[in-house]
């Protein structure tokens, strides 16, 4: 049954369900209610004790009844959890669609191998990514092919964007629609220029939240959701900045570059790391142009890393 069914059967007076869309000290911040020009409210929530015994917390991200307890104060209570299609361990959030990685073009230039790292860290977690490079209004031609050239085999969706002057933003939002999206990406490198661009309301809606914890600025940064449209949240992960990757073997790290698959097949050796073997097609298709030399070394990179933790 679809959401907007489940909220017109309840038959509940004062109960709405909503998405949490960030928890900080036990309570928690639920987007909630009916679509209207204003958009819906954001309720100061704490869930019920029944949570507890159940050992289930609430996570940002959740879909969620609540029941107002005060309308005009914006206050209720989390009464159940709907079922969750996914659960992801760092940070530990829920109900996440596909991720979006950002990075500038330049100012700053792009750091490859914290992208391949996000990258690596997304699918682990089985996400689908973006890569979305911002401020191409500033960048040379140039700058922007070797890009291309670098990542147009990786596997993943690549645009291209402003969110200075909207090129490319109307694509990728056709690519967040209807989605839960989790953002990932070094500081610098205009997230919040593009959040705003496609939701001029969102620092707003922060706002509301900062107003309603009245409890000065917190230094931690936490999780947080953004509506951008119905059924459209963008997600800002600080657990994604992280530069560790989830433990892995150092064999299997090649998986995660799937431009090697076409010629890694056919190395001479089955077991085959593409680092230092006799016979390596896929360093024979490095030679030949036909694999980026960016992406290359920053697997040699991330497979030394690996091997580097097995001794400790």
């Amino acid at each position: 049954m679809k959401d907007k069914d489940m909220l017109r059967e309840s038959g509940k007076d004062g109960m709405l369900q909503g998405k949490i869309i960030k928890g900080i000290a036990g309570f928690y911040y639920v987007y909630a209610g009916e679509d209207t020009e204003e958009g819906k409210r954001i309720y100061e929530c704490k869930a019920k004790g029944i949570f507890r015994k159940e050992k289930k917390k609430p996570l940002v991200g959740d879909n969620v009844w609540i029941e107002v307890l005060d309308e005009k104060a914006g206050i209720g209570s989390i009464t159940s959890i709907l079922p969750r299609h996914n659960e992801l361990i760092r940070p530990a959030v829920a109900n996440i669609d596909q991720a979006l990685v950002i990075f500038a073009i330049v100012k700053p230039e792009p750091n490859f191998n914290l992208l391949d790292r996000f990258l690596i860290m997304m699918e682990q977690q089985g996400l689908c990514s973006i890569i979305c490079f911002n401020k191409q209004d500033i960048a040379a031609k140039e700058e922007k092919e070797m890009l291309q050239r670098a990542y147009a085999s990786c596997g993943r969706r690549v645009l291209f964007v402003s969110a200075k002057d909207g090129e490319g933003m109307e694509e990728l939002r056709t690519l967040l629609q209807n989605k839960t999206t989790a953002v990932a990406g070094p500081s610098g490198v205009g997230k919040s220029s593009m959040i705003n661009y496609l939701n001029p309301k969102a620092g707003m809606e922060t706002g509301e939240i900062s107003r309603k914890i009245d409890r000065g600025k917190h230094t931690t940064r936490h999780s947080e959701i953004i509506a951008l449209h119905e059924n459209t949240y963008i997600m800002d992960t600080p657990g994604f900045t992280s530069l560790k990757m989830f433990s892995m073997e150092k064999e299997d790290l090649h998986r995660y570059y799937p431009e090697f698959a076409e010629y890694g097949a056919d190395c001479r050796f089955s077991g085959c790391v593409h680092i230092n073997e006799p016979g390596c097609k896929v360093k024979q298709a490095l030679e030949k142009g036909k694999i980026s030399h960016v992406r290359y070394k920053n697997y040699r990179a991330l497979y030394q890393e690996l091997q580097e933790q097995k001794k400790y």
